[in-house]
């Protein structure tokens, strides 16, 4: 998301100049006077409400500050951020059941293998789809049961799952949209989760109102900057770190991703456990400032790993 954002290609656009970034992890290093929270030292993740994430601290509330199980690691409670959308979207807009066929467009990318992971510990069978040998190679490896290309999508979507999918988890947009809702079984659901494609669909309606199918929007970013708010994303936050930390979502989909440079793009470089390190988070404020309306007693300064 953040290199869509930086291109523009996203359909929030923060004005110029910003810092990019979402999601943050990293050791608390100071407190408000009489905040009460995670302890200086403790290592925390946390989702801000705007960009700014690629700094060096982070100024945030104590209540959306999640401490990190010992059993799960610095960067990769960083990368929690592409686990927030499908955790957002089994958790609030649609329901999936053990048993149910679940298909995944785009399914190599960071979104897509957080959404087979997703779709597994839910007990669903998972259809990944990608674009090229190596990207369905990494989808399987995620722990999609069938991978397909999108020649011949439609059919092939309901040769896999035996007539037709239950629910199309889409992040990509473009013509595999319309391909794949065809696709759909009798009461299947549609959720748009994106346009990585850059090519925003139009959908029939006649298709949704055949079988009583349904198309749903899964806006994870509105969500948590309004209904769910700082404190709803903490939650839905500390829920995933949770399931990571008892392996019932497994941690492959983050560990294997590809990690992918464009050309001239600067490497980001890790750093072990207890250094102070870099990474991401949705926050615009200058470092060490609080948030507008908290008092220093109710922020923590976050150094970012």
């Amino acid at each position: 998301m953040d290199g869509l954002i930086v291109r523009g290609d996203y359909q929030v656009r923060p004005s110029l100049p910003f810092t990019p970034g979402s999601c943050v992890s990293g050791r608390v290093v100071a407190a408000g006077e009489g905040v009460e929270g995670p302890p200086v030292g403790t290592t925390v993740a946390t989702v801000l409400s705007h960009f700014g994430g690629y700094a060096s601290h982070s100024v945030v509330p104590a209540e959306v500050a999640v401490p990190v199980p010992d059993a799960v690691s610095v960067d990769v409670a960083a990368a929690m951020e592409s686990y927030l959308t499908p955790a957002f979207a089994t958790t609030h807009r649609v329901t999936i059941a053990t048993g149910e066929h679940v298909v995944v467009l785009g399914a190599s990318g960071g979104i897509g293998q957080a959404a087979i992971d997703t779709a597994r510990s839910l007990g669903a069978h998972v259809v990944a789809v990608a674009s090229t040998d190596d990207k369905r190679a990494a989808a399987k490896d995620a722990g999609a049961e069938v991978v397909l290309g999108y020649d011949n999508l439609k059919d092939d979507i309901r040769a896999a799952t035996g007539g037709g999918a239950n629910v199309v988890i889409d992040p990509v947009g473009g013509s595999a949209a319309e391909s794949a809702l065809r696709a759909l079984a009798t009461d299947g659901r549609f959720c748009v989760l994106g346009f990585a494609s850059g090519d925003i669909p139009r959908l029939p309606s006649n298709i949704v109102l055949l079988r009583n199918r349904s198309v749903v929007g899964v806006d994870w970013g509105h969500w948590s900057r309004e209904a769910g708010g700082p404190r709803g994303n903490a939650k839905l936050l500390e829920g995933i770190l949770a399931k990571v930390a008892r392996r019932a979502a497994s941690r492959t989909a983050v560990d294997r991703a590809p990690r992918r440079r464009r050309p001239g793009a600067p490497a980001v470089r890790r750093a072990p456990r207890d250094r102070q390190v870099r990474p991401a988070s949705l926050n615009r404020h200058r470092t060490g400032a609080p948030r507008g309306g908290d008092s220093p007693a109710a922020a923590r300064s976050v150094s970012a790993a």
